[in-house]
């Protein structure tokens, strides 16, 4: 049910953490552990968990302190977070549901009751709109909610809003099955986080709408570097998810009601609009336009093209 949805243990109690990491590996969950703070930090700028498991007790910074700086963090603002702690005063639980965590257990805890809450706090994550389940960027409404916090803002002009389209997905399905899509979709978005991290800057916001189509709000000086950077990138590394006799010859035989066809490899195509050239109405005048900017953009006639044989 949770398709390996990623938890991060936030715990520096070696047995607790290792309690943990064995019960939610053995209920299908991708379990990574950090036992600092820091760690945790730095973990997140590289792989977006679906749910944090965090002590408040820690050896090198408190909860409290990560809950902040995770808020804050464009990226990371999304993701839930249950405490974890001995602390059982009101005012503790408080002063940690005010920073904006979902949720909060005491040690010691039935496991089964963390394992309904962590269950219980991704699907509402999911059921409202605010994660893609499979990618775990930020979508519908989240990608909504950072656009219009845009637009009441028309002086912070130094935005780009990139749009981005992975061509001949649905073809690589097609010969490939679902699972090798969901995976495709998953190195995406790894990939653009690492784009981002690279050239962009910390209020860089990076979302899934869905399928094969992801979006990039950037105050980089140069969105153009980054477009060029995820573009080459993304067409060296797709190779990878093909098998070598298809990255040899640099297509995918489809078949379907009989009859063959050529399709050629994934690329990535990019379109953007910059609050520094235009002033936007709405949110729908933003993604239009970027969209008809990606389309025309070169690639765009590319996605249609496919041989029958």
């Amino acid at each position: 049910m949770n398709n390996k949805a990623k938890l991060l243990v936030v715990e520096d109690d070696v047995d607790i953490s290792n309690m943990l990491c064995i019960y939610f590996k053995s209920q299908g969950y991708d379990v990574h552990v950090a036992p600092r703070g820091g760690d945790a930090l730095e973990y997140t700028r590289r792989q977006l968990p679906h749910l944090i498991v965090l002590d408040i007790m820690l050896p090198d910074m408190d909860g409290y302190t990560i809950c902040r700086e995770l808020r804050t963090t464009t990226r990371t603002s999304h993701i839930p977070i249950i405490f974890l702690t001995q602390k059982d005063e009101r005012s503790d639980k408080i002063a940690g549901l005010e920073l904006g965590a979902d949720d909060y257990i005491t040690k010691p805890f039935d496991i089964e009751e963390l394992r309904l809450r962590v269950q219980n706090a991704i699907q509402r994550s999911e059921m409202i709109s605010l994660t893609d389940p499979n990618s775990n960027l930020p979508s519908g409404r989240l990608i909504e909610e950072q656009l219009r916090s845009l637009l009441r803002n028309p002086s912070n002009n130094t935005w780009t809003y990139i749009d981005l389209k992975i061509n001949h997905l649905e073809a690589f399905k097609e010969v490939y099955g679902f699972l090798a899509g969901n995976d495709v979709q998953r190195f995406t978005a790894l990939l653009l986080g690492e784009v981002v991290d690279e050239l962009g800057t910390p209020n860089d916001f990076v979302g899934h709408p869905g399928g094969d189509n992801f979006i990039i709000i950037t105050h980089s000086p140069d969105p153009d570097a980054m477009r060029a950077r995820i573009e080459t990138r993304f067409e060296n590394e797709i190779k990878q998810h093909y098998s070598f006799i298809d990255r040899e010859r640099g297509y995918v035989i489809v078949q379907s009601e009989g009859i063959e066809r050529q399709a050629p490899l994934m690329t990535i195509s990019t379109g953007a609009v910059s609050a520094r050239m235009h002033a936007f109405a709405d949110i729908r005048e933003i993604t239009e336009l970027a969209a008809e900017d990606r389309r025309s953009g070169g690639q765009a006639a590319i996605e249609d093209y496919e041989t029958e044989w």
